[in-house]
């Protein structure tokens, strides 16, 4: 298992990229609606976007189990047995990550865990994997 540091390092370099996306997905909406935001299309917006952003979590996760961060830090997520995510445990994931990120307990969770492991891997069954070098 992947150190604490790893993977929080990860996360930072996670955010900053997932900031770019947003902010390309945003760019494509407001040019589609050439209006002020009202508080339908606001709603639309958030809902878009937080669908961009399992989007882009699930397909990486589903196909090699990593996002250019995890690539980086040479890091991966494969179910608890070490297979690949299927499509209901991604999303699973993706929902637990959200969930905790958002009440402000996921990520404290892993200092607590007996295996080390964050509160969205514990519920989805899961687990980060340290990579081979490539």
């Amino acid at each position: 298992m992947p150190g604490i540091f790893r993977r929080l390092a990860s996360m930072l370099y996670e955010a900053l990229l997932l900031a770019a996306v947003l902010f390309a997905a945003g760019f494509v909406f407001t040019a589609a609606f050439h209006s002020p935001l009202s508080p339908v299309l606001r709603v639309a917006f958030q809902a878009y976007l937080l669908l961009v952003t399992a989007a882009y979590f699930v397909w990486y996760w589903l196909h090699g189990g990593q996002t250019l961060p995890m690539k980086t830090w040479r890091l991966r997520v494969a179910s608890a047995d070490g297979k690949p995510l299927r499509f209901g445990q991604a999303c699973l994931r993706f929902i637990c990550a959200l969930t905790g990120i958002l009440l402000g307990f996921g990520i404290l969770w892993a200092l607590f865990d007996r295996d080390r492991q964050f509160w969205h891997d514990r519920m989805a069954g899961t687990k980060i994997v340290l990579s081979p070098e490539s």
